[in-house]
Order: C-alpha cells, then sequence, then structure tokens
C-alpha cells in the first residue's frame, strides 16, 4: 500500500494531506522544518517503510522506519504539533491552524483501519512524503 503526505511549510508548523492512492484521507500536523534537528524539526522528505507499533500510551500507531539520522518516529495523534510532537507525524481530521489540528484520535482510527486491511493482504505500507505544489489556471 502506498500512503502520500503532501506538505505545506510555515514558520509555526507543518500542514499536510495524506492519500492512499488517489483518496484523500486525513490532513496532518507537524513540527516546522528546521534540517531534520531532532526533536524540533519534521523529518525529511522521502519515502519510507511504515510498520505497526502499539504502546500503552498512544495504544495502535505506526512507526516510521529508517528516517536518517532519527529514532522511534511515529505518527500517532495529537492536536498541538509544538506540545505534542518531538519530530512525529500527527494525523488530524481538520486543521485549525499551523501545525494544529482537530480530532486527531479519529483520523488515527481512520488512518489504522485503512493500513489494517492492507497488513491483512501482507502488504507492505509505504509513505512519501513531498511538498505540496500548488498549480495556479490564469483566464485570460
Amino acid at each position: 500500500m502506498e500512503l502520500t503526505l503532501y506538505r505545506t511549510y510555515f514558520e509555526g508548523g507543518t500542514n499536510g494531506t495524506l492519500f492512499c492512492s488517489a483518496n484523500f484521507l486525513c490532513h496532518t500536523i507537524e513540527l516546522p522544518w528546521k534540517q531534520n534537528k531532532r526533536n524540533t524539526s519534521c523529518i525529511p522528505e522521502g519515502r519510507y517503510e511504515l510498520v505497526p507499533r502499539y504502546s500503552t500510551h498512544f495504544k495502535h500507531h505506526l512507526l516510521v522506519k529508517d528516517v536518517p539520522h532519527r529514532h522511534l518516529i511515529l505518527l500517532h495523534p495529537a492536536n498541538d504539533a509544538l506540545k505534542d510532537l518531538q519530530g512525529c507525524i500527527a494525523p488530524v481530521t481538520y486543521l485549525g491552524g499551523l501545525g494544529k489540528g482537530l480530532q486527531s484520535r479519529i483520523a488515527m482510527q481512520k488512518l489504522t483501519s485503512v493500513v489494517q486491511q492492507a497488513i491483512d493482504c501482507k502488504e507492505q505500507i509505504f509513505l512519501t512524503i513531498t511538498t505540496q505544489h500548488y498549480e495556479f489556471s490564469r483566464t485570460v
């Protein structure tokens, strides 16, 4: 299964939109880009394998594997990137500002459900992170 995260970068946080194929799944929030600095930056763009993980704190969530110079990067619920994240990615139902969102647990449940279907089919799960490019049309 292929997931794609389209990011838009701001000084106060990184907002994104997550798709499975061409289907919208949810929005995302992350820390701002600060050259991949541990605990203060979102991770670099690229393609990463995701694997399911469980902890008593986050319950069912996803681990982003092989992030350069980073360890234990997760997709887990959070509604405020600056307060709740240390480089991880949080799915959210609605964006509420730069690096802020609403109803993260609902978005995480939706994402986990989609991922579980792929796991049941013995598929690998990959996440491609890229910059959101906007196309503007001009009418003459």
